[in-house]
């Protein structure tokens, strides 16, 4: 009695494990006709001489199962990044024409006629003051602000000059400093600012691009208004 070698016969569930991974297949799911006809197909098709083993078939269709949970994982996480970049594109839309407070030594002199921001003070101090320079380096301005505890202090200037005259309007340097016993220190400012525009990388960050000073990431600034 001769019997057929079918040794070369092909591993339907291995083949169809490939066919998922390299994307050949064209359903993403498989129903419980599709197991049977797999199923049924391997059964077929092993060597009757080299039947295959029930632990390693059991171990084949353990995979398949997990392969299948994880291309449906893998489309939710899809659904669920492309509804938070939906989102963040909106927030963002919402921003244009707002006004925040951000890490700067600039301000801009606009129509309004004023600058305002605020000082990081490390430790308390008796002498704490602003200076105002032009695009120049000129001193324009100087704002003492006397005792101030240690926290965020506010200031604003005018856009005037010591004089009282109104200076042009454009970018003006704000330097803040404060007196101690080991003597001056300048210290870290905010400024406030008009958000022209938002862009939104392909990450899903969100940079703010702001009127004469040009861009900052969402994440550097501190107050919105």
């Amino acid at each position: 009695m001769s019997v057929t070698n079918t040794s070369g016969a092909p591993d339907v569930l291995s083949q169809y494990q490939l066919d998922q991974q390299s994307g050949a297949s064209g359903k993403n799911e498989l129903g419980k006709n599709e197991f049977m006809e797999l199923m049924l197909a391997q059964l077929k098709n092993q060597n009757p001489l080299e039947p295959q083993d029930n632990g390693e078939f059991i171990s084949q269709l353990a995979q398949f199962s997990s392969l299948e949970e994880m291309q449906k994982l893998s489309g939710t996480v899809d659904d669920v990044v492309g509804q938070f970049r939906s989102t963040q594109a909106l927030q963002a839309s919402a921003m244009v024409g707002k006004t925040v407070l951000a890490p700067s030594g600039v301000g801009i002199l606009g129509a309004e006629g004023e600058i305002g921001g605020t000082i990081e003070v490390p430790a308390s101090t008796g002498g704490l003051r602003v200076s105002i320079q032009n695009q120049s380096g000129e001193l324009v301005r100087q704002i003492d602000l006397g005792n101030s505890p240690a926290g965020v202090q506010s200031f604003s200037w005018d856009g005037q000059d010591g004089n009282g005259n109104s200076l042009p309007q454009g970018p003006y340097k704000i330097v803040a400093e404060a007196s101690y016993p080991d003597g001056p220190q300048q210290l870290s400012t905010m400024v406030s600012a008009n958000v022209d525009s938002v862009s939104l990388g392909q990450n899903g960050s969100i940079t703010l691009n702001l009127a004469g000073m040009g861009s900052i990431a969402l994440s550097d600034v501190k107050q919105i208004n």
